[in-house]
């Protein structure tokens, strides 16, 4: 059963935890070192039970995951890219590899008019590969963070963001920067819709992260770019309960 609109707030803002700042094999550098992981992702049409629509969402790791760890992300925060280099590709060894943890990614806009094309462009290329190999959308993904400049300083407009595509293997380009000029109305429409419910469950920034146990409802907040053992500690508490 879905939370209703007074318990989603009470989720996050009651919740957390602290505050701070088939798949092939994937090989992505960041920060200079190599960080290997095989990253498996997948589409749903479910409604979750914090009454989030998974359609047209990212989900890294096994359907039958136990703990959903939801991530509401914004490609020009530079706490998310903190996160991503540091703590996402240990996250998905340790937790999602594994099959206790599935990853929701969220991305929203929170910093302007470039955060909300990197949003929608995320929802182009999901759409774009999810049918033929999902798992592509890690690379692109990373990518786009790695590119990261500041915010709105324009390396995330329309143009240079398909520029970027063009060096991601498995991503059409051409199609994606149709996608922007095309069906943008259509995309931004349901990045606001997730931007509206994100403000209903009390996440007023980003990288905001809900570890919530599918079966008992139990359920931890972390905000922040925190690192594997705040995630850890999280995800074996809300095991527990």
């Amino acid at each position: 059963m879905a939370l209703d609109p007074k318990s989603r707030r009470a989720v996050v803002a009651g919740g957390a935890l602290a505050l701070g700042g088939g798949g092939l094999f994937f090989a992505r550098s960041r920060g200079g070192s190599e960080t290997a992981v095989s990253p498996s992702f997948h589409a749903s049409e479910e409604t979750t039970a914090i009454g989030l629509e998974l359609t047209g969402k990212p989900l890294l790791g096994s359907p039958d995951a136990p703990i959903d760890l939801y991530y509401w992300t914004d490609f020009q925060c530079p706490f998310c890219e903190t996160f991503e280099r540091e703590t996402l590709p240990d996250l998905v060894r340790e937790h999602t590899q594994s099959g206790d943890v599935r990853v929701v990614f969220v991305p929203i806009a929170v910093f302007g008019e470039d955060s909300m094309t990197a949003a929608v462009a995320s929802r182009c290329v999901w759409d774009q590969v999810v049918a033929d190999d999902p798992s592509v959308y890690w690379d692109w993904h990373g990518a786009i963070f790695e590119e990261q400049d500041g915010k709105n300083t324009g390396w995330a407009d329309a143009g240079t963001l398909v520029s970027y595509t063009r060096s991601v293997d498995g991503v059409d380009a051409d199609a994606l920067e149709t996608c922007l000029a095309d069906d943008r109305d259509r995309f931004q429409s349901m990045v606001e819709a997730d931007i509206q419910f994100a403000t209903e469950l009390g996440v007023t920034g980003t990288p905001t992260f809900l570890a919530f146990n599918r079966e008992s409802e139990a359920h931890q907040t972390l905000i922040g770019a925190q690192p594997l053992e705040k995630f850890s500690d999280a995800i074996a508490r809300v095991r527990r309960n």
